[in-house]
């Protein structure tokens, strides 16, 4: 599989590269107080990174002034296994070099999406990136197994909690799986094991070749 950088022009339609935000004390802490597990964690509020001057900057700058949370993604990854999407963009940032297995949402189709349509894109290590509200995405991949990623993920607050109690009236309803987050699982993975939405057709894309 073809693995992009951010920087090219491929990734517009996807998402962009933030400038001008200062990220030592950020990256410094995400590697103190974050574990790296063998496998892939998710924490969507961590208050050590939230007490730092940067978030009050992701929320006036990037988000507008609405409240964000500052959470992480960690761990060991090479698969897609799911794809999610959000009403509101993402803000990611690494301690390592990381890769994004991204989709856009109007690649699904009937409800489903071949992973066909899915392309990788290589975020350098420090470089704050915005994954648009219409970009599907999901866990991290890393760039050296021996690494691993450590990886910010700046979110609306609220974003990945409890999934609200509702009467589905779409299709779009049936892969609600968490507060803002819609969902779509392949087959193989442990998500759809739990009972998520089996939306993604095709191969679950490993890119452990590709590194």
């Amino acid at each position: 599989m073809k693995i992009y950088s951010i920087y090219d022009s491929a990734f517009a339609a996807y998402g962009k590269v933030l400038g001008g935000y200062e990220t030592k004390d950020l990256l410094d802490t995400l590697t103190a107080v974050t574990p790296l597990p063998e496998s892939v964690d998710y924490v969507p509020s961590q208050p050590e990174l939230e007490a730092l001057p940067i978030a009050k900057l992701i929320a006036s700058n990037a988000y507008g002034g609405m409240p964000v949370q500052l959470g992480w993604c960690n761990g060991h990854n090479t698969k897609l296994n799911c794809l999610e999407y959000h009403r509101d963009s993402e803000l990611n940032c690494g301690t390592e070099d990381f890769i994004l297995l991204v989709a856009r949402e109007d690649d699904i189709v009937g409800g489903r999406l071949d992973t066909g349509k899915v392309k990788a894109f290589r975020v350098p290590a420090g470089v704050m990136v915005e994954v648009y509200a219409t970009t599907l995405h999901y866990a991290p991949c890393h760039t050296n197994p021996a690494k691993g990623f450590r990886v910010l993920v700046a979110l609306p607050y609220g974003t990945n909690g409890p999934r609200p109690e509702i009467t589905a009236l779409n299709d779009e309803d049936k892969t609600l799986w968490a507060c803002n987050k819609w969902l779509l699982a392949h087959p193989e993975s442990s998500e759809a094991a739990q009972g998520a939405f089996t939306g993604l057709d095709g191969m679950n894309i490993d890119i452990q070749n590709d590194l």
